[in-house]
């Protein structure tokens, strides 16, 4: 099929949709109607008229002026996570977990090129970045992420650096996706990824992927700390046994209620 062509089911206006919800997020949570129609690549009309059907099924309120969501756009991913099993089974050992270390611990999936948070357990300490469930990272450029392509084939990986956007975020991200690949290869011998400063300055985490009964990676698990508080050998010494143990309890749950639902293998290839 040509680049860019679609299948002949493929409903387009249907993505349209989707564009103008996707336009909102937390650093634009209130849109005009002409920021709504650059940011979902429309014209005026067209954002004018999913703005306003938006409205009439509940799911945007605007003043007239300004668009923002409305909490009922919140049932769309609950239909998600109500059949997804993994985040309730894994909440109650991210708290264990979190009690141990006084680190934050979150679940993540991989969605196409991107992890989604799909569980997190925080402590009170204050990250720069605002995580919540929902939230989205490219996959490269977080150790969650490099656990779960890790996993894949080399072919497949191959495919997603060639379509990934490497791009620096901070000064030590890595950018070559010769490096990027010898990365996840080793990520894939040692069974787990830490990455260093290299989503926000100031930031280190380290992540192990869950797997299922079958051996699939399904998920990763991870404890993001503070640079100045931890560096990359006390996070392997001291923080990396417990998310080990944390995520073997996870696995053992997932044994015996069999794999979680709304997981697949490869999730998002097609994006």
């Amino acid at each position: 099929m040509a680049a860019g062509a679609r299948e002949p089911h493929f409903v387009r206006s249907f993505e349209r949709g989707l564009a103008v919800i996707r336009a909102f997020d937390a650093d634009h949570p209130e849109l005009t109607l002409s920021d709504v129609a650059r940011h979902g690549d429309l014209t005026r009309a067209a954002a004018r008229r999913f703005l306003l059907t938006l409205v009439d099924l509940g799911y945007v309120q605007t003043d007239g002026r300004m668009f923002r969501l409305t909490p009922r756009v919140l049932e769309l991913g609950y239909s998600y996570l109500s059949s997804f099993t993994l985040p309730e089974l894994a909440e109650p050992h991210l708290e264990q977990l979190v009690a141990q270390v006084r680190e934050s611990s979150s679940l993540c999936v991989l969605d196409g090129d991107d992890i989604v948070y799909v569980a997190r357990v925080p402590t009170h300490r204050i990250m720069t970045a605002t995580i919540t469930v929902g939230t989205r990272f490219p996959a490269h450029v977080t150790s969650v992420g490099r656990v779960l392509l890790a996993q894949l084939p080399d072919e497949e990986i191959d495919a997603r650096l060639a379509r990934a956007e490497l791009r620096s975020l901070t000064a030590r991200t890595l950018v070559s996706a010769a490096a990027l690949r010898a990365e996840l290869r080793r990520v894939r011998r040692q069974g787990y990824a830490i990455v260093d400063q290299e989503l926000e300055e100031g930031l280190r985490s380290v992540a192990v992927p869950v797997r299922d009964r079958d051996g699939a990676a399904v998920a990763a698990v991870n404890i993001p700390v503070h640079a100045s508080r931890n560096s990359v050998e006390s996070v392997r010494r001291d923080l990396l046994p417990h998310l080990l143990a944390t995520v073997a309890r996870i696995e053992a749950d997932l044994r015996v209620t069999g794999p979680a639902r709304g997981t697949a293998r490869g999730t998002g290839t097609h994006r």
